[in-house]
This record gives C-alpha cells, structure tokens and sequence, in this order.
C-alpha cells in the first residue's frame, strides 16, 4: 500500500493522568509501532486528554497541574499534544463525547468528514465543498504533503483559532464558534481517530451498568479501539465477555506488550504510592520533569493525594 492508501490515523488517550507516567507515553509509541507493522496504517498525531476535574475520582488533582504534567511529558515528542478541551468544559465528559468533539473538530479544520471504522470509503480528507482553491493542489507526488506535514499543518490551523484561557497562557482550546471556511484541503487520504487505552478500559466495559450501551456502540463500533495490555491481561477472554465487543471485535486492535518495557510502569497509582514513601523508584514511573514539577508543586505528599 502507498502512503496516500493506508488508512491515518490520529490516537486519542483519555483519562485522570494522576500523574502521567511514562507507561503512558509507552503506549503510545508500542501502539505507533505496531499499527505502522500491519502495513495498513499511519499514525500521523497522538492526543492526550486529561479528564474534567468533577469526574470525582479521589486523590485528582486540580486538572492545572496534570494539564502541565502531560505537557512537560511530551514536551520533547513531536507527534503527541495535549488537549485541554475536556478539562475546560462545564462539567465531566464522557470517554464518547471527547472522541465526537475530537473527529468534529477535525472535520470543521480539515473542511470534511472524517472515516470511521464502519465506513472505510467514507468522504475523505482532500474532498472540497466548494470552489475555494485547495491547499496542496499541486498533483506533483513529489510535492504532496507527507503525513508530518499533515499534522503540522493541523496542529498549526489549531493553534491559530485558538484562544487562551486565564492563568493556563501554555494551554489553548479551539473556538468552536470560529468560522474555519475553507482554510485547510489535503491530498484524498483516509483519516480516523482511535481510542487508545489499556486493558482496564476493555475490562470495564465488561461490568454491567458502567456503560452506556450506546456509547459503547460508538466508540467501539463507530470509532475503534486500539488496546496496549498491562501484565499479560487476557484480553480474547475480555471481549468473549461482552456482546458489544464481541460484536465490533474486529475493530478492536490489540497491541502485544513487550517484556522489556512492561505496562505495569503505566501505574498512576505506584507512582503516587513511590512518592508518598520517597521511593527512589519513582524514577521507574515518571520523567524527570514531571517529578520535579511535582516536587515543586507539593503534589501526592499524603495518601489523599
């Protein structure tokens, strides 16, 4: 397949990020990998997005400093971002909502729709609604933007639309009331957004009531899911025990972990447990700059977090 004909692809992390840890960023690039080894796809930007500061989980720290955390983990990555959109809203989002808002967000900057694991000849980026001249006309293939370019010029229409919020000047969120137009056309390419979780996530759509039925018919059937296994989790066994993902199974990409850099360092929890006992092994967990922040900070120094 040529670059143009795989399907690109844009993974989205959601979650507490209490704090983020370098497991986090593992999977990110164990997922990258692996979809780039079959051969049928390009991960072209990573997304993290920290959850709403009324998800009420305890221990959460104010999303301000795991919104900083996150940026000072990826600070050196030139593919994954920090979204604070989730953060900023009125109220706790649903792990569905966030990838509605990401794939209509990039539908409104890219000026079409978006492909979904359902619909593989979906209207694809590159498809333009009106007269406007489109950026990367040229049918040259040696001047067609590559898909470091697609990202970059993504993430640089973003950041001009963007607007900052008070005392978060690092941090900016897409006016969704801009008016994008036509500012953005692309070669005809394939994109989707994919969830990118661990085997907990999988295993909680297994406990009944926790739920929505219909949300799960969304991001497991609408989206996809790519899945990075902590510790040897079973996850054939998981999804044989949901009938929605039995159902969408094929949708579901399951990343096999690699016994050098196991997932257990994923743990937001041994981490915070690391630093309330001024374990020396924190080192294990976080970066170097998260652990400074946090030291500066004051964060996780007692058991409430």
């Amino acid at each position: 397949m040529t670059e143009t004909t795989k399907t690109h692809v844009i993974l989205l992390s959601c979650g507490s990020f209490n704090p983020i840890t370098k497991g986090h960023i593992h999977m990110f690039e164990k997922a990258r990998e692996h979809l780039h080894k079959t051969g049928r796809f390009i991960v072209i930007g990573g997304i993290i997005s920290p959850v709403h500061d009324s998800y009420g989980k305890p221990g959460l720290v104010p999303s301000r400093h795991r919104l900083t955390m996150c940026q000072l983990a990826v600070q050196s990555s030139d593919w994954i971002r920090v979204d604070p959109w989730e953060c900023y809203q009125d109220t706790w989002q649903t792990t569905c909502s966030v990838l509605e808002h990401h794939r209509d967000l990039m539908k409104r900057v890219t000026g079409c729709i978006l492909s979904n694991v359902n619909s593989p000849s979906t209207p694809v980026i590159g498809q333009p609604q009106n007269e406007t001249t489109t950026i990367y006309q040229n049918r040259n293939t040696a001047t067609k933007p590559t898909v470091v370019k697609l990202w970059g010029k993504m993430s640089e229409s973003l950041g001009k639309i963007c607007c900052v919020r008070p005392n978060m000047d690092r941090f900016t969120f897409v006016d969704e009331n801009a008016n994008l137009g036509t500012a953005m056309r692309y070669e005809e390419i394939e994109l989707r957004i994919l969830l990118l979780c661990g085997s907990d996530l999988l295993e909680s759509f297994c406990i009944p009531g926790l739920w929505k039925e219909s949300d799960m018919e969304v991001i497991v059937g609408d989206f996809g899911i790519v899945v990075v296994p902590r510790d040897g989790t079973d996850t054939e066994r998981i999804m044989n025990h949901s009938s929605v993902l039995r159902k969408h199974k094929d949708n579901i990409i399951v990343v096999k972990d690699d016994i050098n850099n196991p997932m257990s360092i994923v743990s937001s929890t041994k981490s915070r447990l690391a630093l309330q006992h001024g374990d020396g092994h924190v080192v294990d967990y976080l970066c170097q700059p998260v652990i400074d922040y946090i030291l500066q900070s004051q964060l996780y120094i007692n058991a409430s977090g």
